[in-house]
């Protein structure tokens, strides 16, 4: 079977992606633009739906067993959050174009995620092939063990440790002190026109009405009194939808209140030979929330489907974006310790290799998905290494070339 790329030549990838924006908020999209021209990593981020719209469809990719995968992954999709039962975890943060797929899949978009971060983390081209067959090689011994485990404070190494604990103590008034002030005893969100913006009253209302609605079917409604809601700006490729931090009453003011995420989901990018296999989910938003619940350790806290708009939304408890492992510290000499390759990167490299062998296997045999058997086979093959080696660098040359005809479109405008 053909690996080339043979879609990438007959498209033109600045149409591509005004196509898929289509109908987003005009200034938020441009923050997204603005956001993609920082480096080919960006860019990428900011075009999974290229990425599927490339694959062949006779790629030897398409072979592997089929998982719950997160459909999104790279470098910056990894990261900390607070699990139903309060537990700090280390795990895959964003399940926007979660699928039913080929584990590769997954593995492939990581992979060459490595490729396009290796200039911005000083690796030359054999470190960066290094790194790639670190990540490749942990996943199929994590895969093949057929062992899950959850990555808390307890068992964590090198930079995701020093996150987790860093992070486990933290207080809940610091975090609501970063995003809110006192006024009198009674809190309200922050506003700085870059990462939180203010909304119009008729907004403002329509939110705080699809969440006291909500929170009528819930054991305790009075946690959701809603106390202030803006606008929220995160992330790349969801730039562009709605997103609201919501704050809301918790288990009492001033300093135990709740800073929650309300984000819409989008209708996912799906290639079109995969479309019989998937369940008939009720919208987007119940399929993100569903495929958490498949393959994380614990699912996040809060987390709720719910319908507003005319589209659905998901509901979960803040995961502020500094919560995740700084790549750039990553690259740091030790002194006394080997290169950077070799301890701290390589350390955080072999972890997001375990995560993601964690959720395929966490996911195995559930609504489809491949018995853990087959996993643990595949992970015992080698052919398959090489294979997604190839095509990712193959297709990172792909990438920085979109990335470079994207700067031009976007700096003519």
């Amino acid at each position: 079977m053909s690996d080339r790329l043979e879609n990438s030549g007959s498209r033109d990838a600045w149409e591509a992606i005004q196509a898929f924006n289509e109908g987003r908020d005009p200034m938020m999209l441009e923050r997204k633009y603005s956001k993609m021209r920082k480096n080919a990593l960006s860019f990428f981020r900011g075009t999974c739906h290229l990425f599927y719209q490339d694959l062949p469809v006779a790629s030897s990719l398409n072979s592997a067993p089929h998982v719950w995968i997160c459909g999104d992954l790279h470098l910056e999709n990894f990261g900390a959050y607070k699990g139903a039962d309060r537990q700090i975890y280390f795990g895959i943060n964003d399940f926007d174009e979660g699928m039913l797929a080929p584990c590769t899949w997954d593995v492939t978009r990581l992979v060459t995620s490595i490729f396009l971060a290796a200039e911005s983390l000083s690796l030359d081209n054999a470190e960066g092939d290094e790194m790639v067959r670190t990540y490749l090689n942990r996943y199929a011994e994590t895969l093949s063990s057929g062992r899950i485990r959850a990555i808390v404070a307890d068992n964590a190494k090198g930079l995701v440790a020093d996150l987790l604990k860093k992070l486990a103590r933290r207080k809940r008034q610091e975090l609501l002190d970063e995003r809110t002030e006192l006024i009198g005893d009674r809190r309200q969100l922050i506003f700085d026109d870059e990462k939180i913006l203010k909304i119009d009253r008729d907004k403002y209302d329509l939110v705080s009405r699809v969440i006291y609605d909500w929170a009528q079917t819930q054991d305790r409604p009075d946690f959701f009194e809603v106390l202030d809601i803006g606008f929220r700006v995160a992330g790349t490729g969801s730039l562009g939808l709605d997103r609201y931090l919501i704050l809301v009453a918790g288990k009492g003011s001033p300093d135990r209140n709740y800073l929650l995420d309300f984000k819409q989901q989008p209708i996912y990018v799906l290639p079109t030979f995969l479309s019989d296999t998937q369940p008939q989910w009720e919208n987007s938003a119940q399929r993100v929330m569903k495929i958490e619940q498949l393959v994380q350790s614990a699912p996040p806290a809060l987390l709720a489907a719910i319908d507003f708009n005319n589209s659905s939304y998901l509901l979960r408890e803040l995961q502020p974006t500094q919560d995740k492992v700084e790549l750039i510290d990553a690259n740091i000499d030790i002194v006394g310790e080997a290169s950077p390759l070799e301890n701290r990167l390589e350390k955080l490299v072999k972890t997001m290799a375990e995560v993601t062998a964690f959720a395929h296997l966490h996911g195995s045999g559930k609504l489809g998905a491949a018995i853990a058997q087959e996993l643990l086979d595949f992970g015992e093959s080698i052919d398959w290494q090489q294979q997604v080696l190839i095509y990712a660098n193959n297709y990172a040359r792909q990438v920085r070339s979109d990335y470079q005809d994207f700067c031009q479109a976007t700096s003519e405008r």
